[in-house]
């Protein structure tokens, strides 16, 4: 059975801050999707600011990791970087001649660690002709320009024309592809280019990031392309896709505010959400608060004791009715938006139910109104601001903008509806018989319960992937329908209608605006 992801192994030595050697290669493997294992040639005491002190463990000892290793696990790629010392670089290149003689062929990249971003040597001077030995064994070698210099013993390049020189020279004496790191020149691009031993040149630019967060660049760079290349068509499709997420990495790196030096890149960039808490745990307080507000509302006391006049009663049903027409839209809205067949599912069978099932219920509440039907002709200010609300997130908003957005009509409803009819058994009445048992029993149901949990999975979903301006928002239009709901609740009074008066509608409390998401301010 083929592996679920790529087994891709780091032979580097250590950082303990966590933006270089193998802890970056860990989480590059990672980013990438790959599962990372490590094997330590050096123990390097580094900070953001420099290297202090280097501990390479026996020779022995690095080829019993490898072996256990390799002895247990088939490893589809491997990224080498610090080797320190001969003895280490002869360890591993005998390690890689076992493998293949083993008929193991494992992508091999090379990252030629020499010097660290703080300009501090990482190898010493006997090793370089080792690992001018190990160029020939790698797949593909990632020197930046004083390595490259190194590499063909000869001072660092000075223009991009030069660089290119060297690397053509030694692709061709290694047999080796090269990865050509500009990033040391200047000028507003940050040349790479790949360099390969029949003279090909695949030549990869991109805007240089002016950052201080560049410690572990290459060790990144590297370890992405390993874990990206057995699972892609060629090197540079590799490659670009590497430098793109380095590019991201770099950028979001000042954000992780790690050390004073030169800093680390933000290895999950692209992923902004990873270990955020859910979002609905983020607003149950909110949620929970409405439904409470809402609970203690005349109307609503009133309408669990069934002692709320009848025509009060229907003229809430009436604007809900007319609610609904408009929280369809948002729903279909919100159906066409959704990234899979779930969430588009989901809120398709949401849409028709308006219009179908629960339209139906106030369809036959309000038939039974008779006469009274015709007091209140259209939506009342407060519905009209609820649906003005919805419709503009919808026309405006992102996916997840439109969910948060519908979420409290599932979510407070069903808590609001359980709670109601948890009260109603409390004082022994019987929904059958309780003169609006029927609204009761709609939305105090498992049936409904179960789909404000699934609504509330969708919207955890849905802002899973963002950051925390797109949460933010989310959490801000979510307040606003909040506002909203108990808004609708609290717009219809308790004491029956005058003979002649048609419904007017109370001032409605707090800041809503009639048409504006931002209505509401988010604590």
């Amino acid at each position: 059975m083929t592996a679920s992801r790529v087994r891709a192994l780091s032979i580097a030595g250590t950082d303990p801050t966590g933006g270089a050697g193998i802890q970056a290669d860990l989480k590059s493997f990672a980013a990438h999707g790959a599962y990372g294992m490590a094997v330590v040639t050096a123990l390097v005491a580094q900070n953001t600011r420099g290297v202090r002190a280097v501990h390479v463990p026996e020779p022995d000892f690095l080829r019993a990791q490898l072996d256990a290793v390799s002895d247990d696990v088939s490893v589809d790629a491997v990224k080498i970087g610090m080797l320190a010392t001969p003895q280490v670089a002869a360890e591993v290149t005998a390690w890689l001649d076992r493998q293949r003689a083993a008929g193991r062929r494992p992508v091999v990249v090379l990252d030629p660690v020499m010097v660290a971003t703080s300009g501090d040597r990482l190898l010493e001077p006997e090793a370089e002709a080792a690992v001018r030995a190990l160029v020939a064994r790698a797949d593909l070698v990632t020197p930046n320009l004083p390595e490259l210099a190194v590499l063909v013993d000869e001072p660092t390049a000075g223009t991009w024309a030069h660089a290119l020189d060297q690397a053509h020279r030694l692709a061709s004496g290694s047999g080796t592809t090269v990865l050509l790191k500009g990033g040391h020149l200047g000028g507003s691009t940050s040349p790479d280019a790949l360099v390969g031993p029949d003279g090909q040149v695949v030549e990869i630019a991109a805007q240089r990031v002016v950052s201080t967060s560049t410690h572990g660049t290459g060790c990144s760079l590297s370890a992405a392309v390993a874990a990206l290349r057995p699972v892609r068509d060629g090197w540079p499709e590799t490659v670009r896709e590497a430098k793109r997420w380095l590019t991201g990495a770099i950028a979001a790196g000042e954000g992780l505010q790690v050390g004073s030096g030169h800093g680390p890149v933000d290895h999950l960039h692209h992923a902004p959400g990873l270990g955020a808490r859910a979002f609905t745990a983020d607003v149950a307080g909110r949620v929970a608060d409405a439904t409470r507000r809402s609970a203690e509302l005349p109307f609503v006391r009133a309408l669990v004791e069934g002692t709320l006049p009848a025509e009060r009663f229907e003229d809430y049903v009436r604007q809900d009715a007319l609610y609904l027409t408009d929280y369809s839209r948002v729903l279909a809205r919100a159906s066409q938006l959704a990234p899979d067949g779930e969430g588009q599912a989901f809120f398709a069978r949401g849409a028709a139910a308006c219009l179908d099932v629960e339209r139906r219920l106030h369809d036959e509440r309000l038939a039974r109104a008779g006469r009274r039907a015709v007091r209140v002709a259209g939506p009342s200010r407060v519905t009209t601001a609820y649906v003005d609300h919805l419709l503009a997130v919808a026309a405006t908003g992102s996916y997840a903008d439109v969910v948060a957005a519908v979420l409290p009509c599932y979510w407070v409803y069903a808590d609001l509806g359980a709670q109601l009819r948890a009260r109603v058994t409390h004082l022994s009445a019987d929904l059958a018989t309780h003169p609006y048992g029927d609204w009761l029993g709609t939305y105090g149901d498992t049936e409904f319960a179960q789909l404000a949990v699934r609504a509330r999975e969708l919207a955890d979903a849905a802002a899973r992937p963002l950051d925390a301006a797109g949460r933010a928002r989310m959490r801000h239009v979510l307040a606003v329908s909040c506002e909203h709901e108990v808004a609708f609740f609290a717009q219809v009074g308790t004491a029956p209608h005058p003979a002649t008066q048609v419904q007017d509608d109370p001032a409605v409390p707090g800041t809503l605006a009639r048409s504006s998401a931002d209505a509401v301010p988010v604590a």
